[in-house]
């Protein structure tokens, strides 16, 4: 597996990394283990200073951190800024509360005295994709810090800088060796790494084919695991919907990051009287883009983050065409030498159609026609992913009557999609299962350990 930088926009190999070795790997594991070890004889408040650092470093240094984002992968500058702060909102949001969140529960129990202790497991595997570097990587690292488990990262081969960058403002923040290595390695490797019995358990976010072949190797070997995979998100306009609201959010639901987002909008699920209305506004805000240097703010469309992912989405809109597909909007080439895919609109996509349950990751939006609110909500359900879910109405008791009956782990009402510390993500059917973030991403891995003293009741 070749680790590079390949800046998307010039189309440059700005450098080549090295594959870590075995015994590198060896190294880590063993360093994590011993940190383990340290790390079980002390509180979680013995940690969260170190997070709190890490956070005022990546703000003091954001600009420097959010150019190799965007010289790596292609993100908008003022996008990467966004990340690098969102990922120190989440390092002081788990240093503030991680030790109340891992405090002892107490139970009920005629039997005596009984709680359980939240307690580390032991060196997680980290995979991660490239589409958010940083945040990817702190959605784990931050929580599991706190809870004590050291992580080995395997990072996404086009964004190894970006891993490298992080993992050295882990280190300067004051981190002891262990806490958090980057390797560049094989997946022959993750697997050797996910079988020793140092790792407790391993946390992927990627593709639903990757997640599936990591879940086979944490399952063989009975680690624990959580998979946050991909998605194909519906967006529901409901007939009592604000339009004026509607008109302001969609777009971006669907541009932010390029499209590039797990749990983006995708599939734009409209009522037959508004849908022409809504198929030109939304074509003529996509037409509104700039294509250009994304390290320029002027910029308003980045290019894709490879040559491949371009290729792989042109494919999918290629095959979703030859199946009925109708183009309303672009498809068309940007004359930029980066890797570029103009906006696209796809209608009269029908159930046979491959772009009817795949997701596409770049700018292409499916815009489905629908005649009422139980046909939005069984066309929604109507597929193998289940991450986020979008639904707009004037009346909040409907809106959440209809978000309890979508197939997702996550629904926003009247806003587009959302990732914030204190709130859980992740998805179920084939967008995985587990949590990130929250309460619940902070337990992901820990031991619920019963303590019961029978002669106190």
């Amino acid at each position: 597996m070749a680790y590079q930088t390949i800046n998307p926009y010039t189309n440059e190999l700005l450098k080549t990394y090295s594959n870590t070795t075995d015994a590198e790997l060896e190294q880590a594991l063993a360093s994590g283990h011993q940190l383990y070890q340290q790390w079980r004889t002390a509180t979680p408040s013995t940690r969260a200073a170190t997070l709190h650092q890490l956070a005022t470093l990546m703000r003091t240094e954001k600009h420097q951190l959010a150019t190799v984002l965007t010289t790596e992968m292609g993100k908008l500058i003022g996008e990467a800024e966004a990340e690098v702060d969102l990922c120190a909102d989440i390092a002081d949001y788990f240093a503030a509360h991680g030790a109340d969140l891992l405090a002892p529960t107490p139970l009920t129990t005629d039997a005596g005295k009984a709680y359980f202790a939240k307690q580390a497991v032991g060196i997680l595997v980290m995979v991660e994709p490239w589409n958010f570097p940083y945040y990817q990587i702190m959605r784990v690292f931050a929580p599991n810090y706190m809870v004590g488990n050291p992580m080995i990262l395997k990072h996404a081969s086009n964004t190894p800088g970006s891993a490298a960058a992080f993992t050295d403002v882990v280190t300067r923040a004051g981190a002891p060796a262990g806490s958090l290595t980057n390797l560049f390695i094989s997946y022959d490797q993750v697997s050797a790494a996910i079988a020793d019995k140092r790792v407790a358990g391993v946390a992927l976010t990627g593709s639903e084919r990757g997640g599936a072949a990591v879940a086979q190797e944490a399952g063989a070997n009975l680690k624990k695991s959580t998979m946050e995979l991909g998605g194909n998100d519906a967006f529901i306009i409901l007939d009592d919907a604000d339009w004026d609201l509607v008109k302001e959010i969609a777009p971006q639901a669907r541009l932010f990051n390029n499209g590039q987002v797990c749990s983006a909008s995708k599939r734009f699920i409209v009522m037959a009287d508004k849908y022409d209305d809504f198929l030109a506004y939304l074509k003529a805000e996509f037409a509104k883009v700039k294509p250009g240097d994304p390290l320029d703010p002027a910029t308003t469309l980045a290019p894709m983050n490879s040559a491949r992912a371009k290729q792989k989405l042109q494919k999918q809109v290629d095959a979703a065409i030859a199946a009925g597909a109708h183009v309303y909007a672009g498809n068309q080439p940007i004359d930029f030498p980066g890797q570029f895919f103009e906006p696209t609109i796809l209608t009269d996509i029908t159930k046979d159609n491959p772009a009817f349950d795949e997701e596409m990751f770049g700018p292409v939006a499916a815009v489905y026609k629908v005649n009422s609110e139980a046909e939005a909500i069984a066309l929604a359900n109507d597929s193998s992913y289940g991450l986020g879910s979008t639904v707009f109405s004037q009346d909040a008791k409907r809106a959440d009557r209809v978000a309890q009956q979508l197939e997702a782990g996550m629904t926003t009402i009247n806003r587009a999609w959302i990732t914030a510390p204190e709130l859980p993500f992740g998805g179920v059917k084939h967008s995985g299962y587990g949590r990130e973030l929250c309460e619940l991403g902070l337990n992901a891995f820990v031991n619920e350990h019963l303590i019961l003293n029978a002669s106190e009741k």
